[in-house]
């Protein structure tokens, strides 16, 4: 079976552990491996809140610090979806919180973009940067504001 195998990323997306070990077993690289969309089995795990499976992934050795192919990483598909205990596990791991994907945004652009501000609040108590700007010239704050988000305000207050 190729790396790109239908089945293991079926099983990543879906929590089947089993199919994951099983295939790993035959496979070691799969564990930091991108499929055809540029995703790594980590960053698939934490975009599906495959909670286990990503701590599968971590046990494995999986480098949580490798992006898709636009640059985003774990922590920035875990912040966009919202998935709280990823996050919190990506960071004590050591993820960049301030890491830019190839538009420039970060894992707090995107929860202020998405409306996730308990994501927005435990980033920028590990150290997100709000000042930082994407490829638009936007903040964090200004694209909270530009959808209406009223806790923005209170949240990125000096």
């Amino acid at each position: 079976m190729s790396v790109n195998t239908a089945n293991f990323w079926d099983a990543v997306r879906n929590g089947n552990l089993e199919v994951i070990k099983s295939f790993v077993a035959a496979n070691p690289q799969a564990i930091d491996q991108k499929n055809e969309r540029g995703f790594t089995p980590l960053i698939l795990a934490a975009y599906y809140n495959q909670l286990e499976v990503f701590n599968y992934f971590i046990a494995q050795g999986a480098d949580i610090h490798t992006p898709d192919a636009i640059g985003n990483t774990a922590l920035m598909g875990a912040s966009f979806k919202g998935y709280i205990d990823i996050i919190q596990k990506l960071i004590t791991l050591g993820a960049d919180v301030n890491v830019r994907n190839s538009q420039g945004a970060t894992a707090l652009i995107y929860a202020s973009t998405f409306n996730k501000p308990e994501i927005a609040k435990l980033l920028l108590a590990n150290g997100a940067d709000a000042t930082i700007k994407d490829g638009e010239g936007k903040t964090a704050q200004d694209h909270a504001k530009a959808q209406g988000l009223s806790w923005a305000e209170e949240l990125f207050v000096s």
